[in-house]
């Protein structure tokens, strides 16, 4: 018994430990994935996009409505002061009479301009769909992953602050205990503590930032209580060239296949205005029924017909003709925009790449530096404890070293971000994010 108790205990505590613990203590600890899959739920803009698309399908249901025939129902009932006779004695007007009736209506064009209304509205919500991926990824790069990375340099950059605030109380702390001694003058100490408050400055500007880092990427998601972020290990690997980049690009990117899409749209509206100057044709059935008090002798009491129409504007003032010629400018003007906005794929695919090899090579190059300034500093601190430097040479040698930190993490973070960059110019982001 003393053995299973002794073996269950540690977890007995543990649950009662947690349990004690306050709930806003328990901070969640969310990833990169974690706060774009939050984002896609609860952003506000997001949603707002997102009934575009709902809009379209509408518009796609009403365009198909008018492929159906019309049906009508409708009823009458008329009660007269007296009933009239004519000069023969005959009623030629009852008491009451009542009509009903029900009558089924169809108008369509020769041409098919219904069939081309509702074809357009099926590529107008394909291409809000590809819309709502260019909003989707835009967002996430420019409010999440953005903030994300601020938020993790600004948590960095608190760490930074607490170890130069280390350093510089150790440095204080050498400074006073050669003070006592006589080797170095007070000068020395007041300088070191002089750092130490600047250092303390920073570190309150470096808390104050991360919260207001926090406060914007839980605004930018979504989420209502307090959370930790997990950092991604950096990704490694050879970038390959930007010919491969641009492949990806032309086939991936969710705005230019909107535009392929809004060059069929274009297509069509054209083909719908010039549908407008053909004949159009209107078929009608008719079920009607009436009834009378005092009837009168012609009264029929049911009828059934049917009847066609051809109707055929042939003047309306030039209004068709105008329609015809914006039609077809529009369409010239979406192939116009189509290759621009492949011209300025290529450029943004080609800046993004040249910022990804730069970001790689720069990290590189400040990880060695930071390697060197960790390096100097250790040795200047040990050469002034033992009085085999200034204190000028351990603050430059501290100086150089919180630079070499920063600058490091900056570059670890512009790096991911620059890798999410071109995952967005490639047309590729939402779909990494999905698959994850």
């Amino acid at each position: 018994m003393k053995k299973m108790l002794s073996k269950w205990m540690p977890g007995i505590f543990a649950v009662l430990v947690s349990a004690a613990v306050p709930a806003p203590l328990l901070a969640v600890e969310y990833s990169l994935d974690d706060l774009c899959r939050f984002a896609l739920i609860n952003s506000e803009k997001l949603k707002s996009a997102e009934e575009n698309l709902t809009i379209s399908e509408i518009g796609k249901d009403k365009a198909f409505s008018y492929l159906l025939p019309r049906l009508t129902a409708t009823g009458g009932f008329n009660q007269y002061m007296d009933k009239k006779l004519g000069p023969t004695g005959a009623i030629i007007q009852p008491y009451a009479a009542a009509t009903w009736g029900i009558r089924i209506d169809q108008t369509f064009s020769l041409s098919g301009r219904e069939l081309t209304a509702l074809d357009i509205s099926k590529h107008i919500v394909t291409k809000n769909q590809y819309d709502l991926t260019a909003i989707r990824e835009e967002y996430l790069l420019r409010f999440v992953a953005t903030a994300y990375y601020s938020a993790l340099m600004a948590r960095k950059s608190l760490d930074i602050a607490d170890a130069n605030l280390e350093r510089l109380t150790k440095y204080r702390d050498a400074a006073e205990a050669r003070l006592k001694i006589g080797e170095v003058t007070r000068t020395i100490l007041l300088r070191a503590e002089g750092e130490l408050s600047g250092a303390k400055s920073d570190r309150l500007q470096a808390k104050n930032g991360l919260e207001l880092a926090l406060a914007v990427l839980a605004s930018n998601c979504g989420i209502r209580h307090s959370f930790t972020l997990r950092e991604a290990t950096p990704q490694e690997g050879q970038i390959p060239g930007v010919a491969a980049f641009l492949e990806k690009a032309f086939a991936g990117r969710a705005d230019l296949k909107s535009l392929e899409v809004q060059t069929q749209i274009a297509s069509n509206q054209t083909k719908y205005s010039d549908g407008a100057f053909w004949p159009s044709l209107s078929v009608y059935g008719v079920y009607a029924g009436a009834d009378q008090s005092s009837p009168v002798s012609s009264l029929i009491r049911e009828s059934i017909y049917a009847g066609a129409a051809l109707n055929f504007p042939f003047y309306e003032g030039g209004l068709r003709k105008a329609e015809a010629a914006e039609a077809k400018s529009k369409e010239r003007q979406v192939a116009l925009a189509h290759d621009d906005l492949k011209k300025a794929i290529d450029i943004e695919v080609r800046t993004a790449y040249l910022d990804l090899v730069t970001q790689k090579g720069t990290l590189q190059f400040l990880n060695d530096q930071f390697t060197f300034a960790s390096d100097n500093y250790r040795a200047v601190s040990r050469q002034f404890e033992f009085g085999l430097s200034s204190s000028l040479d351990v603050l430059d040698a501290n100086a150089l070293l919180v630079s070499a930190e920063r600058r490091v993490a900056s570059a670890v973070y512009n790096y991911q971000l620059a890798l999410l960059r071109m995952k967005k110019a490639t047309g590729t982001l939402l779909d990494t994010i999905a698959a994850r």
